[in-house]
């Protein structure tokens, strides 16, 4: 999706696992995370806490959302979009809400801001003028039936200052 881009910032890349992959098809890849990052091109630090870096064509975010507390996600999006190019790309995927059922025990301790398609929307909408959801299904990437998801990916564009 972002074969292409300029600058582009991963949030919460732990490992680096995916880093390869993206940094053949962009200018430039980092990442940042609360611990030390698998790649020397990758950082320590909090999102919520602060923006990071500079002019930054997409940033994208899988595995986050749900970590981040609730009454800190709104410091989540404006610190994302501080240093986002004004046409920049965000790219957000998280468990639904409808998945935590059947998900661990520990997992559940941990995830503690999933949504439904609607409360992702409406979060997003505060942040972004476009927001283009989907779900994601035994490795299925679709549009349909919001409700039977496991996982919800959105495509962002035109931040909101």
């Amino acid at each position: 999706m972002l074969q292409g881009f300029g600058r582009v910032l991963e949030v919460g890349c732990a490992d680096c696992t995916a880093a390869p992959i993206v940094q053949n098809v962009v200018k430039f890849w980092s990442g940042i995370d609360l611990e030390k990052p698998g790649s020397f091109l990758a950082h320590i630090h909090d999102i919520v806490d602060a923006p990071f870096g500079l002019n930054w064509d997409a940033v994208y975010a899988l595995d986050v959302l749900e970590h981040i507390e609730p009454t800190d996600e709104d410091k989540f999006f404006r610190n994302i979009n501080t240093n986002l190019m004004p046409h920049g790309t965000v790219i957000i995927g998280s468990p639904s809400l409808e998945s935590q059922p059947y998900a661990t025990e520990l997992s559940r301790r941990h995830h503690v801001n999933c949504k439904t398609a609607q409360q992702m929307r409406e979060t997003l909408g505060r942040h972004f003028h476009n927001v283009y959801l989907f779900g994601m299904q035994d490795m299925t990437l679709h549009t349909g039936f919001d409700q039977m998801v496991h996982y919800r990916m959105a495509i962002c564009t035109g931040k909101r200052c």
